[in-house]
């Protein structure tokens, strides 16, 4: 998607090696416009299977908004989105997964409550960010408690070097990023072709 990879290159920040910030418009503002776009983006992507979708699942809190903006384009079906803290009212039982953040550097525990992911729902994941993997394969994880199937995984942003679409890849997953980020070295970010 080469108006978004154009935005990651305007106003992208390259911290080190591995981290790239694109809080100004992605995780921390919004740019509604250009999530549009991005939903509509997924929608194409994932075209032959759309209207299989029942659930788009993600994870909070990044997660949230493209997957809302998503679900648009597939009928406005639900976004269930993982939670990082159990909340008092989530009493009924709930799937659960440990999960590696690195960006946090520390195990994060998500989990969903049962009565919003079913046997038998096929279910797509759509998140900000493909890095190792970890918050997509513990969605995955969950996905397979409940009995739910998933489709695939869409991404906003995949960071390849990372080798988190690999390890989807093997599970089974189809992976689908709108902008895949190759290297960042030296404050350069390269995409792959």
């Amino acid at each position: 998607m080469q108006i978004l990879k154009n935005r990651i290159l305007k106003d992208g920040l390259a911290v080190g090696t591995e981290i790239l910030k694109v809080d100004s418009f992605l995780n921390h503002q919004v740019d509604v416009t250009l999530f549009e776009l991005i939903g509509a983006d997924f929608r194409t992507r994932f075209d032959d299977i759309a209207e299989n979708v029942d659930k788009i699942l993600t994870v909070e809190a990044s997660g949230i908004a493209v997957a809302a903006f998503t679900a648009r384009y597939f009928g406005s079906v639900p976004v269930v989105f993982a939670k990082k803290e159990q909340p008092s009212t989530m009493e009924g039982g709930y799937y659960f997964s440990e999960i590696m953040s690195f960006t946090k550097r520390k195990m994060s525990s998500i989990r969903i409550d049962k009565k919003f992911l079913q046997a038998g729902e096929r279910c797509l994941i759509i998140d900000d960010f493909l890095a190792h993997g970890q918050a997509a394969l513990g969605l995955v994880n969950l996905a397979n408690q409940a009995g739910a199937r998933i489709l695939g995984g869409g991404f906003v942003i995949e960071k390849a070097f990372q080798g988190g679409a690999e390890r989807l890849r093997e599970k089974g997953i189809r992976v689908e990023s709108l902008a895949v980020v190759e290297q960042i070295a030296d404050g350069v970010i390269t995409f792959a072709e």
